[in-house]
């Protein structure tokens, strides 16, 4: 197949280039449109994080717990470890009658170069809800309060629960799950890789959940709608997941992945997108996801306008000055 790009350019070359992979898919796992390999595999990555998040309505930890919106799109997210994702992540905790220690996950600094750097200056403290991944983890955590499992181990893959989250990944991606290959994720847990077109077509069952099961089709609706009602826990301030929810009004679900992972779940279009920049880079990720929604026509002038930033972005040197852009440069193949 022809490999689709993300160019680098500075002044008037094409400096470097990213490869991307992109699969359209529908709910009923049929491929819509792609560029590159939409059968490549790879890992999901934090990409998978709404449907882990599925588990905590699933196993009654919702209602149980009374978890809000804003909790639950925080068990969602990669977020910047901002003070009000720390609330709600402790928030999750004290709900539970558990501690930030209990997490499995790395005590860190913000994945936002922006508020890292307000860490660093203002020397803020550092504990484990400041972890991108920590609203995931606690959501994991109230699952085990939920069935009594252990909370010890809920990192490893032979833990019930995790078993648990593998089964629902399988369901909504329409894979079998002894062909999910497993890895450890960077905050410790199990991650899942599979096809892009799967993924894609995981991503449009979680926006149009009508042909699931009573049980899927309720957390996915659930799971969709917290994103969209608090979008700032799913990234943070000025993060592209959030923009891109908090300016398109519930039309759709975005959550990325590392090393260049990205999916889109449209609503009331029957469409998922899964996206894979080749070389790992997140810098290719925003040009190459906002050229796809172009392409499908998933934008009206407004939404396009309001986030015109992300699709050509600047390439700056260390002046702070702009000498050239990140800029796509691919069309999808329609099928």
């Amino acid at each position: 197949m022809d490999k689709a790009y993300v160019n680098v350019i500075r002044g008037d070359i094409v400096e470097s280039r990213h490869a991307v992979t992109v699969a359209v898919a529908n709910s009923a796992g049929r491929l819509l449109a792609y560029a590159g390999e939409p059968d490549t595999v790879t890992y999901m990555r934090s990409a998978a994080k709404p449907l882990q998040a599925m588990n905590v309505i699933l196993s009654g930890a919702a209602d149980r717990f009374g978890f809000t919106d804003k909790e639950l799109a925080v068990m969602c997210g990669s977020h910047y470890g901002e003070d009000f994702h720390r609330e709600a992540v402790l928030s999750i905790l004290n709900k539970i009658g558990m501690r930030a220690s209990d997490l499995c996950c790395p005590a860190q600094y913000s994945i936002s170069s922006a508020y890292r750097r307000k860490q660093l200056y203002e020397r803020l403290p550092i504990d484990e809800t400041n972890s991108d991944c920590s609203g995931k983890h606690a959501g994991f955590l109230a699952v085990c309060r939920m069935k009594g499992y252990s909370t010890a181990d809920y990192d490893s893959k032979l833990h019930p629960m995790q078993r648990e989250v593998l089964e629902i990944i399988a369901g909504m991606c329409s894979v079998d799950k002894s062909d999910i290959i497993t890895g450890v994720d960077g905050c410790g847990v199990p991650v899942h890789a599979l096809s892009v077109k799967a993924m894609a077509a995981g991503f449009a069952r979680l926006a149009n959940p009508a042909g699931l099961d009573d049980g899927y089709a309720l957390s996915s609706g659930r799971i969709f709608a917290a994103m969209n009602s608090a979008p700032e826990m799913v990234a943070g301030t000025g993060g592209f997941c959030t923009e891109l929810m908090k300016n398109t009004h519930g039309k759709l679900c975005a959550k990325l992945g590392a090393e260049g992972v990205y999916c889109v779940g449209l609503k009331n279009r029957n469409i998922g997108i899964a996206i894979k920049i080749e070389d790992g880079s997140s810098r290719a990720l925003h040009a190459a996801v906002m050229r796809v929604l172009s392409e499908l026509g998933a934008l009206n002038a407004g939404e396009l306008k309001a986030l015109e930033s992300f699709c050509e972005e600047p390439n700056i040197n260390r002046h702070g000055v702009r000498v050239g852009s990140v800029k796509a440069d691919f069309g999808l193949r329609f099928v």
